[in-house]
């Protein structure tokens, strides 16, 4: 049975553009609540101000929207963030952890600092909002977690090993807490988009010790990314509400997984041809 979400809350990280921004509208249309989070502040008003026209207004109380500027690699402020919400909205039942960030080059060309960079982001971010927010979900009579991996925590291409260690680890995270929380209030997806348009390449930070050749990653990415963002967040949503384990995003999520588990030997070898799908 399909979960209704309308009156619910929900917690989106990384809410300032790309796919979070998207969650934040569809989640919006379906009668949620949301606490916004980023570092973006910019960006952050606009989403909230774009999820706020799209609320039902039928309702006997709209749904209410607030922002937050956080950095969830850092608990303490996570933690800060969490007691607003409860202060905001009373509750939470659904926490989407979508904050990410990317880096360009190859692994010898990236520093200690750059490797340390991305995976508090990317990583501990996300286990520093599951542990924070866990509580507070567990109180609901159903409730749910997302985390965004990406096929990249399915496949391993060159030129992304601080990026695709990061999803690896979110997937595996993910996979162990939901088998933890089997049977209990709280579902847990792991969501594997493949190419959605999103700005993360073209924000991404090129590895310290990289040459020039690295600015065209985002180029490719660019030429290959067919999906939107509120295509991933539609099926985001709809996986969601259906409590599934895991959630592929796109043909080419479902071609490169296939791939993976019934040729691997064959898929690196295609993979080492150039930098791989992006």
């Amino acid at each position: 049975m399909k979960w209704q979400l309308a009156g619910g809350v929900a917690v989106v990280t990384g809410a300032a553009s790309g796919i979070g921004r998207a969650l934040a509208q569809r989640l919006a249309r379906e009668g949620m609540s949301l606490a916004l989070c980023d570092v973006n502040a910019a960006g952050l008003a606009e989403s909230a101000a774009a999820a706020l026209t799209l609320a039902p207004r039928n309702a006997a109380s709209a749904p209410h929207v607030t922002s937050h500027i956080v950095d969830v690699g850092d608990a303490a402020q996570v933690t800060e963030f969490a007691d607003e919400v409860v202060a905001a909205h009373g509750r939470v039942t659904l926490l989407l952890n979508n904050a990410g960030v990317a880096i360009h080059g190859q692994f010898e060309d990236l520093s200690l600092d750059d490797f340390d960079w991305l995976m508090r982001i990317n990583f501990w971010g996300v286990v520093n909002s599951t542990k924070i927010f866990l509580p507070i979900l567990r109180r609901e009579q159903r409730a749910h977690i997302a985390n965004l991996s990406s096929i990249f925590g399915i496949i391993a291409p060159p030129g992304q090993t601080a990026y695709c260690a990061s999803k690896f680890a979110i997937r595996g995270f993910t996979e162990s807490l939901r088998n933890e929380l089997a049977g209990s209030n709280v579902g847990v997806s792991c969501v594997h988009p493949g190419g959605i348009r999103t700005r993360i390449a073209a924000d991404a930070r090129v590895a310290s010790g990289a040459s020039g050749e690295a600015a065209t990653y985002a180029e490719e990415f660019d030429r290959v990314a067919r999906h939107s963002p509120e295509f991933a967040a539609a099926k985001i949503v709809g996986g969601v509400k259906r409590n599934k384990a895991r959630i592929l995003i796109g043909g080419e999520a479902y071609a490169l997984d296939a791939a993976q588990r019934i040729a691997p030997s064959q898929l690196s070898k295609l993979l080492q041809r150039g930098r791989g799908p992006r």
